[in-house]
């Protein structure tokens, strides 16, 4: 493979990285816990973007209810939204020639 081919590849992955990072802070991914009482969405690099909580967790004596229940509720929602990194990442990748076990940064 010549240098130059090797840098034309080199500049399109680039390109296709900074695509991806685009449309993961625009990508939104929900999670929820406790049955539905609690929704959390995030955008696909984690940030939180809005809380839903039922009213019925709104009591002082809920308070360590609600805590782990938004614990859990962002979980799920990363846990969606690497997943749905992880397959961009695939198609991004496809094609290319790289080694086994060999990640690229996200």
């Amino acid at each position: 493979m010549n240098l130059q081919k090797m840098m034309q590849q080199a500049q399109q992955m680039q390109q296709k990285m900074a695509d991806m990072q685009a449309k993961l802070e625009v990508e939104e991914n929900e999670g929820n816990s406790g049955g539905g009482m609690v929704k959390m969405r995030i955008n696909g690099k984690g940030v939180m973007l809005k809380v839903a909580v039922d009213e019925s967790l709104l009591k002082p004596e809920e308070k360590e209810v609600l805590e782990d229940l938004l614990v859990a509720a962002y979980n799920d929602a990363r846990g969606k939204a690497d997943a749905n990194a992880s397959g961009l990442m695939s198609q991004m990748t496809s094609g290319l020639n790289l080694p086994p076990g060999f990640k690229l940064p996200f």
